[in-house]
């Protein structure tokens, strides 16, 4: 049965304008993204396909070129037009924190954090650098490393830390694995960076760890 046959409250265009984006599975935003079907199949029967194949949404828009169009019902075009999608988002979400805004929101700050750095395959190490107002100078991503790991160089930090002349930071970094849990060797390097950037003056206010679809704040861990 073709999705214009389904009772309008079913077809995922309508749920959408009826009651907003969040009403939708990850299958049905994903039908509307890939707008037709294959034979035999409709949208929806493609979309839960393909998230069968990837393991999870996350996993197909994480695609590599080659993984994406290899997929029945996929190519050139969407591959195209998927990353189109995900670059604008990424752009809008940049723009929630912008320099010279303040930190009023832990939340936006933490959504801000997450956009950028949640899709790396391997760990990320990023600072937020601040003025004493607690207004955003830059954001910039110092470290990258494997899927395990990453080094964190408290010199690099210092002098960026310094470069800005900011004064307080936020650390963040991402865990591939999608847990957020903070292991032993995060506690050790904020601990670290926080004594060495204590004698330049800058106060580290939080280490965010992001996983997927959940983060961690060792402020609130009582960790820094």
């Amino acid at each position: 049965m073709a999705i214009t046959d389904w009772p309008a409250e079913e077809r995922p265009r309508e749920k959408l304008l009826q009651r907003g984006a969040e009403a939708l599975s990850d299958a049905e935003l994903l039908a509307i993204f890939l707008r037709t079907g294959v034979v035999g199949k409709t949208a929806v029967d493609l979309a839960r396909d393909l998230l069968q194949e990837h393991g999870s949404l996350r996993n197909l828009m994480a695609a590599d070129y080659a993984q994406f169009c290899a997929s029945h019902g996929l190519g050139q075009a969407k591959y195209v037009q998927l990353q189109a999608v995900l670059e604008m988002g990424r752009r809008h979400l940049r723009e929630t924190l912008t320099r010279g805004d303040a930190l009023t929101s832990p939340q936006q700050t933490r959504s801000y954090l997450s956009a950028r750095l949640r899709g790396y395959p391997y760990e990320v190490f990023a600072c937020l650098f601040l003025d004493n107002r607690h207004r955003v100078i830059e954001y910039e991503e110092l470290f990258q490393g494997t899927i395990d790991g990453t080094s964190v160089h408290p010199r690099e930090v210092v002098r960026r830390a310094i470069g800005h002349n900011a004064a307080a930071v936020i650390l963040a970094h991402n865990h591939p694995s999608g847990v957020a849990e903070p292991s032993s060797s995060d506690t050790h390097i904020t601990q670290r960076l926080k004594d060495v950037l204590a004698l330049v003056d800058v106060r580290v206010i939080d280490h965010i760890i992001v996983g997927d679809g959940e983060m961690t704040s060792l402020a609130e861990r009582g960790l820094i």
